[in-house]
């Protein structure tokens, strides 16, 4: 079956901003939320933001909210995450994942893309 696919990962200094997408047309009508993770090298997976797939609920995790957004364009079952002013501690490969039930618990996410990495540097 296809897989979830994130893109928009790359390098950019402290302060920089990116936009991560995520193509998720193929689970729309098989979840109820879209959510992005993300994993520092040896640190446990995390979720960063989730939205219901018809968009009407968001979560961001609180240490994040006013640097992150996510969004959900209808038209093309995209899920955005705005990532902004960042820190070289966002270092780290985001995911994105399709789920049933809102959950901040990896586990509870059946659907996995592989990954985009977001590196923030001098």
């Amino acid at each position: 079956q296809e897989r979830l696919a994130e893109s928009g990962g790359g390098s950019v200094q402290p302060g920089g901003s990116l936009r991560l997408s995520c193509a998720a047309s193929q689970y729309m009508t098989r979840a109820n939320y879209i959510g992005w993770f993300r994993q520092a090298p040896g640190k446990a997976r995390e979720a960063v933001a989730l939205i219901s797939t018809g968009g009407g609920h968001k979560w961001v995790h609180y240490s994040n909210e006013d640097r992150f957004a996510i969004s959900l364009d209808t038209a093309t079952d995209i899920v955005y995450l705005q990532l902004t002013k960042l820190k070289t501690d966002d270092t780290a490969v985001y995911f994105c994942a399709a789920g049933r039930s809102f959950s901040i618990r990896p586990e509870d996410f059946a659907y996995w893309g592989q990954g985009t990495q977001v590196t923030v540097t001098f």
